[in-house]
């Protein structure tokens, strides 16, 4: 293996240069070197710099006219219209030599993609003995133009670096393709697999043959509508991927959740903190009695049995002043939680009194009767007894809640913060949810008059918007959008700009009215993580992420759910793939949900090939086992199924049934029943 050729990135955006965390595109081309620079490359170094023309060229030339420059200079940002996009500019003053080539091989796969690729202005060519190239500033478009090139650059850096062309060039064009892995049929490899692997039905001039499917492709691409159905995919082109690795995808590419400040009212519920919370004043504020009775001082010994006057009254309320102190040999009458009086050093319960002598309240003896005198029966009297000390609950600066803890709808956490007088606290953000249904035959479940053929009454679109609703989101009703690109394209476009996540049920499988997945790819610029996952119900569910600018015109990253048109599929998808993003994106943590062990109450089929979660009622016995029954048929398109459900039985694939008493693991959804 020959040794590493030196490449340098250059991140050209003026906010990352103040706060590099924002920047994503870095560690996508970094990706790209590792993975598809067949380990020829070492990323020496990597900068970012304002949307600054001298900056870039200042940067650039550092790297390229140094005494050992670095072999390739990739930069990543400034190659748009915007008025602050001068990276085109900034390198054209700079090359000694254009690559034209490499220009079009970058736009030809970004076209291939979305039309708005031509809105880049690339560059490239060499300037010194080092090969400089502009790629956009997103981090899907910067990866997909470099992966364009990047197995012909080792060539063009060697020549630029002044390799001999003649030794470089022995045994032809050929050989130079074998050697960067690339052949001459590549760019035309799309069409072919499309032409070759029609399946041909009815009569035919010549004899009839079978092909076997292509595997899933590595990097793989939705169906071109614009192509027509005879060019459709015949098989998916996404990998099928195990459950867990879904979820792991899910977790690496939810947004990070957002934080906000909002007061402590009962609408707290459901909030998780952003920050640590500490009591602003003590708890109790005052020395407090904890017991209905009398105030006293306690003597030596704390022998109390004796007769004495009542001096006072304390109350549960404000009071208007203070009052006297409390001398040895008077009592106070007080009630819970009032304030003692001055010298006060325990409280008797009035269970322990006897009262001995009334007297007339008020001054004029017009205020009724009042207690004169009690007699205390109690011995071994301790100071401090019945007595709540200032702080004994909560001390001023105690920490009372953690960055991360959840506000439950017990109403304990809000209760705590109202009682140290916290006002505001920062919490996570929840993100909005959007529900769409897609599909020409899907109409309103509440539409008056008969289904006309063909017809299918929206039930996902409800039901999903219930259980998000019910696990504390709001949501946006997006209605329903027909099959057609544009109108697609549009209603997604719209919900992206008011939601955080996007949940979509059906265009997910393989016909082509399917149209999610190329939507999503080729007109929004999103890039799909996954789109089959090896499970049953639910193994068309999409994931993917789509950059849309915020209202401050930052470029964020967006989520989009496309889960499968079968009821049961939509509502186990959700459950399974869709509410841990959204718990991620609230700050919950662990976001998933909760897995118990249950036992089953009779005989389950397995399906032979994929793992099932099964829809199921685990209640809890009297002996505290919980076990778990199914709720009967499992076909995805079977609504009922989850009716009653509180819970997703993790089913492995078998052949043979699991039998009574087997032990699995649950996810729960709701609520255990009980069986007591």
């Amino acid at each position: 293996m020959p040794a590493p050729l030196k490449a340098a990135i250059l991140v050209v955006s003026t906010t990352a240069a103040q706060d590099p965390s924002t920047d994503a595109a870095e560690a996508a081309l970094r990706h790209v070197f590792e993975q598809d620079g067949g380990g020829r490359w070492d990323v020496a170094e990597t900068k970012i710099v304002s949307d600054v023309a001298t900056q870039i060229q200042r940067q650039i030339t550092l790297w390229t006219d140094a005494a050992e420059p670095v072999n390739l200079v990739i930069t990543t940002g400034g190659t748009g219209f915007a008025v602050a996009d001068h990276t085109p500019e900034a390198v054209s003053v700079l090359l000694h030599k254009q690559a034209p080539g490499l220009v079009h091989a970058m736009l030809a796969s970004s076209l291939a993609v979305t039309p708005f690729a031509m809105m880049s202005r690339p560059v490239a060519g060499v300037r010194n003995q080092t090969v400089i190239i502009t790629l956009p500033g997103s981090p899907k478009g910067a990866r997909e133009n470099l992966q364009a090139v990047i197995k012909t650059l080792p060539h063009a850096c060697l020549q630029a670096a002044g390799a001999d062309s003649r030794a470089l060039h022995s045994g032809g064009v050929k050989k130079l393709e074998q050697e960067a892995g690339v052949t001459s049929s590549t760019h035309h490899s799309h069409s072919h697999n499309h032409h070759h692997h029609h399946h041909h039905h009815g009569h035919t001039h010549g004899p009839l043959t079978r092909h076997t499917q292509p595997s899933p492709s590595p990097s793989p691409k939705s169906n071109d509508p614009s192509l027509g159905p005879s060019h459709r995919h015949r098989s998916s082109p996404y990998p099928l991927l195990p459950v867990p690795q879904a979820l792991s995808l899910i977790a690496q590419h939810t947004p990070q959740p957002t934080i906000t400040t909002t007061r402590v009212t009962p609408s707290l519920t459901g909030a998780v903190l952003a920050a640590p919370v500490h009591a602003t004043a003590p708890v109790p504020a005052f020395r407090a009695s904890i017991v209905d009775g009398y105030a006293v001082v306690v003597p030596p010994g704390g022998d109390m049995r004796s007769v004495y006057p009542v001096v006072g009254v304390s109350h549960a309320s404000p009071a208007e002043g203070e009052g006297g102190v409390l001398k040895l040999g008077e009592v106070a009458r007080i009630t819970t939680g009032a304030p003692l009086p001055r010298g006060a050093t325990a409280v008797i319960m009035v269970e322990d009194t006897v009262l001995v002598s009334s007297k007339k309240a008020g001054e004029d003896g017009e205020g009724g009767e009042e207690e004169g005198e009690v007699e205390i029966l109690a011995e071994g009297v301790r100071e401090g007894e019945n007595i709540r000390e200032v702080g004994s609950d909560i001390q001023e600066g105690a920490l009372i809640m953690g960055r991360g803890e959840e506000v439950s709808a017990v109403g304990g956490e809000v209760g705590l913060l109202a009682s140290v007088g916290v006002r505001e606290v920062a919490v996570y953000k929840r993100p909005v949810v959007g529900v769409l249904s897609t599909g020409d035959e899907i109409v309103e479940h509440d539409r008056e008059g008969a289904l006309r053929l063909g017809e299918v009454r929206d039930t996902n679109r409800p039901g999903l918007i219930a259980a998000a609703r019910e696990w504390g989101y709001e949501v946006v009703d997006l209605g329903i959008a027909s099959d057609k690109p544009g109108s697609l394209e549009e209603v997604l476009r719209d919900g992206l700009r008011r939601v955080d996540l996007v949940i979509t049920t059906g265009g997910v499988s393989m016909g082509e009215l399917d149209l999610l997945k190329p939507t999503i790819e080729r007109s929004l610029g999103g890039t799909i993580h996954f789109g089959r996952v090896a499970m049953k119900p639910g193994k068309p569910t999409t994931f993917a992420t789509v950059p849309v600018k915020d209202d401050a015109g930052e470029r964020v990253s967006k989520v989009i759910f496309s889960l499968p048109g079968n009821p049961a599929s939509a509502l186990v998808t959700f459950h399974l793939f869709v509410l841990p993003s959204l718990r991620q994106m609230s700050g919950i943590n662990p976001p998933g949900l909760p897995r118990v062990p249950v036992i089953l109450s009779h005989d389950f089929s397995l399906d032979k090939s994929r793992p099932e979660y099964h829809r199921a009622i685990v209640s809890v016995g009297s002996d505290g086992v919980l076990s778990a029954t199914s709720t009967g048929g499992q076909r995805s398109s079977r609504v009922g199924s989850l009716k009653g459900a509180n819970a997703l039985l993790c089913m492995p694939s078998g052949p043979a049934p699991l039998r009574k008493g087997a032990k699995v693991e649950a996810l729960l959804m709701g609520s255990l029943r009980s069986d007591v």
